[in-house]
């Protein structure tokens, strides 16, 4: 396949894109935030090179009207043979969505009945692709969902323990941040053979947060469930905590809608500290909530990884990766202190140094950093995906050809 390729991840007010020559080379990256109010859009070049600021003062701006300016500035940096395709990050998948798919009215449709399941993403990670299909209703566009790469999970992992019936209604531990997970199992095959062949758990720490247990570059367990809202604690989400709390403040008159807001957007670092979701403001302040709340984010990672380590039945490596993951030395030695136990010794010169191998000469266990990189994982299965349709078809075409002139 020839042509560039277009990355989109949508939220409920930004919309992160990236652009990719046919080879996979980045050309492109940068974020429209705002959408919900007035946008605006900062961008960079492969080089780092900072692109012209976009605002929009139309409020509130259309994925449609957002897309058609950003669209001129892709086709600008396309190349000569012009915007071949685009990928959109899909969050849910469902049961049945295992692996990246040509949208299509027919999937569009069966991705808008999963709604239910996530109606905080789905609706965003859909309208962009909507959108696009009506300015380009030409250009392949390929779903690449974030819940694909887990289902490989063992039935005992994946299963919720709650009736049958339940579980008919879509009641499923699914998991997330699979795109990152899939980049990074392709990463470790490239720069670490061995260990890529092992038991490995990922921890992928940033605003949301997240473990994955890997053997073979296969994922066996994750930390997140049925819901984004399952497993460590995260930025404003809380992570797993009691049912019986949900219970409780629904009995004390609190509504679903409040109960969502506080579960997803007031609890987690922010909920703990009282100051900021962020990670370096926290390291930042001598507050003793502050404190407390890092240690509390180290603990829960820590018992959560030995969790993995049970999974997998032993552990040969840990990567962290996202932005707490790859650029926060004292969390990553934190928890690496609490797992001594396992055989885990960080080095502290390589980790202060942001060293991509982190582990001490006495370590039993690998300890890495690898940046992550979802949009690439993304334009390549949007490559491919495209690229295997195109053949399916021309397939077709020969073979009824071929029966033609028969």
């Amino acid at each position: 396949m020839s042509g560039a390729i277009l990355t989109l991840n949508a939220g409920s007010s930004s919309l992160k894109f990236a652009l990719f020559d046919a080879l996979l080379a980045p050309i492109l990256r940068g974020e429209i935030e705002g959408i919900d109010r007035t946008p605006h859009l900062t961008a960079h070049d492969a080089m780092g090179s900072t692109l012209p600021d976009l605002h929009w003062s139309r409020t509130p701006a259309t994925f449609g009207s957002i897309l058609s300016d950003l669209l001129v500035m892709v086709r600008a940096r396309a190349g000569p043979c012009g915007l071949a395709s685009a990928g959109h990050r899909i969050v849910h998948g469902g049961m049945d969505h295992i692996g990246p798919a040509r949208i299509t009215p027919a999937l569009m449709t069966a991705l808008e009945a999963l709604v239910p399941l996530d109606p905080l993403h789905l609706p965003h990670n859909l309208a962009p692709a909507r959108a696009l299909a009506g300015l380009l209703p030409d250009l392949p566009q390929v779903a690449c969902f974030d819940t694909a790469f887990h289902h490989t999970i063992p039935p005992r992992a994946q299963t919720v323990p709650v009736p049958r019936a339940i579980r008919d209604l879509g009641v499923h531990r699914y998991g997330f941040h699979g795109l990152s997970y899939e980049y990074i199992a392709a990463r470790l095959k490239l720069e670490a053979p061995m260990l890529a062949r092992g038991r490995v758990i990922v921890a992928h720490l940033g605003a949301g947060a997240s473990l994955c247990a890997l053997h073979g570059g296969i994922s066996l367990a994750t930390t997140m469930g049925f819901s984004t809202l399952d497993g460590l604690i995260m930025a404003t989400r809380c992570g797993s905590i009691d049912p019986g709390v949900i219970l409780y403040l629904a009995r004390q008159g609190h509504g679903v809608a409040e109960i969502e807001d506080m579960l997803y957007h007031r609890s987690g670092l922010l909920g703990l500290s009282g100051l900021s979701g962020d990670m370096r403001v926290l390291l930042d302040s001598q507050d003793a909530d502050a404190v407390a709340a890092i240690d509390q984010f180290t603990y829960r990672i820590a018992v959560e990884l030995a969790g993995m380590v049970s999974a997998l039945g032993g552990i040969d490596g840990v990567v962290f990766t996202a932005g707490i993951g790859e650029r926060s030395a004292p969390i990553r030695s934190a928890i690496c202190a609490r797992l001594t136990w396992l055989g885990l010794q960080i080095d502290a010169g390589a980790n202060a140094a942001g060293k991509s191998c982190i582990a001490a000469p006495g370590s039993t266990v690998d300890i890495r950093v690898i940046a992550t990189n979802e949009e690439a994982m993304i334009a390549s299965h949007t490559r491919d995906v495209v690229a295997r349709s195109s053949a399916d078809q021309g397939s077709s075409g020969a073979s009824s050809g071929t029966r033609g002139e028969a």
